[in-house]
């Protein structure tokens, strides 16, 4: 196993198992917290008021969720780093997931949890590098285009 194949996994496992945390703390703590902290405020969401605290409650939901998926799409990375030639798209699409990770649900945490809303302005930063990380993961996972067919198929003259 190669050294990035092994830290991609292990990175990747290790923001799973917080995700869960995370998912578990939105579903048995942080309702109560959102109810206390946003009382009465009310946003927009499609159009309709609902409570700040059921929107914020949804976003760090949201937030668990992508960094939960990103972080099994870290697993894959590793993964396939195993075999792929492709070593630098990898590597790429690592950093992209881990940078994503942080961005997007990074910042609805922190937007939740402070109630500062300039922090949404990060989120389009994240959800572009998890659109870069995967269409990246498939270039490095694509058999085409690898070191042994870059030369081409054998022509009747070449044998």
């Amino acid at each position: 196993m190669s050294c990035c194949s092994f830290n991609w996994s292990t990175i990747g496992a290790v923001l799973a198992g917080f995700a869960v945390i995370l998912g578990a703390f939105a579903a048995h703590f942080f309702d109560g917290y959102f109810a206390e902290k946003y009382d009465g405020q009310v946003k927009i969401v499609a159009g309709n008021e609902v409570p700040a605290a059921q929107k914020y409650l949804n976003d760090f939901k949201t937030g668990a969720q992508y960094q939960m998926y990103h972080a099994l799409a870290l697993l894959f990375v590793g993964f396939f780093g195993l075999t792929s030639r492709k070593k630098k798209c990898l590597n790429i699409a690592g950093w992209c997931f881990l940078l994503g990770i942080i961005f997007f649900s990074g910042s609805l945490y922190v937007l939740t949890l402070s109630g500062q809303t300039f922090w949404g302005a990060i989120a389009p930063i994240g959800g572009t590098l998890f659109i870069v990380g995967w269409f990246t993961l498939a270039a490095g996972i694509c058999s085409c285009g690898s070191s042994d067919m870059i030369t081409g198929p054998e022509t009747p003259s070449s044998t």
